[in-house]
């Protein structure tokens, strides 16, 4: 039997349980994966939080999109990958588990350089920031402003920027700043007097704009920076940003969900962190029957980098009959 977390119902991280279910065998062009640690993302909680909708048929909901381990069993019909190798497994669905059963289209060989923590937050944060600054056309010369930039995602964009020649100044409290001058960026605080903050940082003309954050304060900054709107994107704040008619990427309404680019993605990320020119700064692990505390953590936005949930010793919380109940409902 495996450990899995699962949404009961939605609401906020309180809602979020761990249940034991069969994860199974894998079939024709899948594996089955032992779980060494899952990447924690803003979506996992989006999820249940019915900011994506309430559909109570969809119940209980299993949570995590990326996750990282090794090889237990290969399914009829696949020939790449053998037991026993290290893989990171990306998107794949319910991944805040210990053994679960992915498609090998999923999988990406696991970076050396890389510890079991690192690896699990490498792609759902490496493949939005790529999927922003591509969206955004930033590249050598650029000076590009980043909202939010000492999160996951945040991160993740001031490196990649800085790879491709760009110069970053990123917003972030100042509690951060030491944080975002060691990935690279410029740190300039929030609050009132932002947009003349950012321009004595800038010394010159900001080219570009990304926003994590979804706060207005960042996108009327960003908007009042940024000549070309077209060069102005958020990851987050869908409504007002489509009021300003800047780019919106990610799961939101009326965005770009970027799939193709993000899937691309995936073998860019490992060969820059094989070459040394980018890392997964990891702020927060948790056991993965602390989800819950986990995504507090992420929501009040306390971790700088990645929050990583590992699997391990579950204490025996649910009963056998409501953990019976769940995994019907689950599969």
């Amino acid at each position: 039997m495996a450990h899995a977390v699962v949404a009961t119902s939605y609401g906020g991280p309180e809602v979020l349980d761990v249940i034991e279910l069969d994860p199974g065998h894998p079939g024709a062009g899948e594996v089955l994966l032992d779980v060494r640690a899952c990447g924690v993302n803003a979506s996992d909680w989006k999820r249940y939080s019915g900011a994506w909708g309430t559909d109570p048929d969809d119940l209980p909901i299993r949570i995590g999109q990326e996750c990282a381990g090794v090889v237990l069993e290969v399914g009829p019909d696949v020939e790449d990958v053998q037991v026993g190798d290290e893989v990171i497994a990306y998107r794949v669905s319910g991944a805040y588990t210990d053994r679960l059963v992915a498609p090998v289209t999923a999988l990406t060989p696991k970076p050396a350089a890389l510890t079991w923590q690192k690896a699990a937050g490498l792609m759902v944060t490496g493949a939005t920031a790529v999927h922003a600054l591509s969206a955004t056309k930033v590249g050598a010369g650029d000076t590009v402003l980043v909202h939010g930039a000492s999160g996951g995602v945040g991160s993740m964009i001031v490196q990649l920027a800085h790879a491709k020649g760009a110069r970053v100044i990123g917003t972030a409290d100042p509690s951060n700043h030491e944080y975002l001058v060691d990935l690279g960026a410029t740190p300039v605080g929030y609050g009132p007097g932002l947009v003349d903050r950012v321009r004595k940082a800038a010394h010159g003309e900001l080219t570009a704009a990304i926003d994590v954050s979804g706060t207005r304060e960042a996108l009327d900054a960003s908007v009042a920076l940024i000549r070309d709107r077209r060069r102005v994107a958020t990851i987050v704040g869908f409504s007002y940003g489509a009021a300003l008619g800047i780019k919106l990427l990610g799961n939101g309404p009326g965005a770009d969900p970027g799939v193709e680019i993000r899937a691309a993605a995936r073998p860019q990320l490992a060969r820059l962190v094989e070459q040394g020119r980018l890392d997964v700064r990891v702020g927060a692990t948790y056991p993965l029957h602390e989800a819950a505390r986990a995504h507090r953590a992420g929501i009040e936005m306390r971790v700088q980098g990645k929050v990583i949930l590992i699997p391990g010793e579950v204490p025996a919380r649910a009963t056998q009959s409501r953990s019976r109940r769940l995994l019907r409902r689950a599969r």
